[in-house]
């Protein structure tokens, strides 16, 4: 018996959970109200009403590759469950990934499947199986989506993400894409041909999508943690415990965060790794939060003397605490972390990678820019005595000789 079932989403006119972007001198609110129709066939189900329907939601997310496509996913589906506990969440990501580790942590479950990767330029060599790989990799995710049988699927973006939507669209599962950056990538551009909705950060992403009546501007999901608040002092003492011990005015304390990214942005880690000693020599008050990211931790903490008042990690699991430590951030310029930042309300600057495509992190920079008056380093600018500078004059010291 098949019937149809009305899911109406309706988010309030300033979402706690979402990132509204609009001009400075054109401020507004957003009310969205969107309303997708699910067709369902169960020869042993029938659906009485709406509130049951919505007690059994099944969602599959697909995501990874970085944390710029995992922790979206992660945020939408922690509000599924915050509005709905009932509902049913599935993750689809690369095995011994970082979507395989921090999706479970996330407590969801997670499932595996063979993503297959463009190389760039095009036309490699390295691409000639890549036809064979897609379709082996499509045939997987199909076999998953006929098992958890999802109402509806959500695409974060990434080459994980494309093989699971195509999956979804030849099963008739109803798709939907979330585009965190100012231009949408490959994969999101070519999905969104299908796709019933289009979710995007920004107003002028609209104009890179072909079909632009299927997009909504609501800004991007951030992460559940971030909406609980924690005073800067026991986030402080969350990083630094001895400073409860310490002497003087806390309000002399400067807690610098550096984020290196989920995998690692070698760019930033040289050039603080040049200067950090000197920040923290002429500087007693001043505490630095590192993280290096995975791939570069180990060749970071080999290099980087102990210090009190430093803490090196690979990977931040506490990012509200280590957001509401902070009096400034300095960071690549990832979409989801200037969401974070503007989320936080926090001094920002920002580099972004020139090695990811589409240029869309010089893109999300430069707005960040615009919107939140941040500073942009460019990697061809950046190194030890340009970053120094801008920390010391953000936070409003003397301007050393470096």
């Amino acid at each position: 018996m098949a019937s149809t079932t009305q899911f109406l989403i309706s988010l309030p006119p300033k979402p706690p959970y979402l990132l509204s972007y609009s001009s400075p001198s054109k401020p507004r609110s957003i009310n969205i109200t969107c309303c997708l129709s699910i067709q369902q066939a169960r020869n042993d189900q029938t659906t009485s009403s709406g509130s049951n329907a919505l007690n059994s939601l099944r969602v599959a997310f697909a995501a990874g590759g970085t944390g710029g496509h995992i922790y979206p996913a992660v945020a939408i589906a922690d509000e599924l469950k915050l509005v709905n506990p009932t509902s049913e969440i599935l993750f689809l990501g690369r095995p011994n990934s970082m979507e395989s580790t921090a999706i479970p942590s996330a407590h969801f479950e997670f499932k595996s499947i063979p993503a297959v990767k463009l190389v760039r330029p095009f036309f490699s060599l390295r691409n000639l199986l890549l036809p064979y790989f897609l379709i082996k990799s499509i045939t997987k995710c199909f076999t998953l989506l006929s098992k958890f049988e999802p109402h509806l699927v959500v695409g974060t973006g990434g080459y994980v993400s494309f093989p699971v939507c195509l999956a979804a669209l030849l099963k008739g599962i109803k798709v939907v894409i979330q585009e965190q950056n100012s231009v949408p990538g490959i994969a999101n551009r070519f999905l969104s041909l299908f796709a019933d909705l289009v979710f995007v950060a920004f107003n002028s992403t609209v104009q890179s999508f072909p079909r632009k009546e299927k997009c909504v501007v609501c800004g991007n999901p951030v992460r559940l943690s971030l909406k609980n608040s924690v005073s800067k002092a026991v986030s402080r003492l969350h990083f630094f415990p001895w400073l409860e011990k310490m002497e003087g005015s806390s309000e002399e304390i400067k807690v610098i965060l550096v984020l290196g990214g989920s995998l690692g942005a070698n760019a930033v880690n040289i050039a603080l790794l040049n200067v950090y000693s000197q920040l923290l020599l002429e500087h007693e008050n001043w505490f630095i939060i590192w993280q290096t990211g995975v791939e570069s931790f180990n060749e970071m903490e080999s290099l980087v003397r102990s210090h009190p008042r430093l803490l090196l990690a690979p990977f931040l699991h506490s990012m509200n605490m280590a957001y509401a430590a902070a009096d400034l951030v300095v960071s690549r310029a990832g979409a989801m972390t200037c969401s974070e930042i503007l989320a936080t309300g926090k001094p920002s600057i920002l580099v972004p990678s020139p090695n990811v495509a589409e240029g869309h992190q010089h893109k999300n920079a430069f707005l960040m820019a615009d919107v939140a008056g941040s500073r942009v380093i460019t990697e061809d600018e950046l190194d030890s005595t340009t970053l120094g500078l801008a920390i010391c004059e953000i936070l409003g010291t003397n301007l050393p000789i470096f």
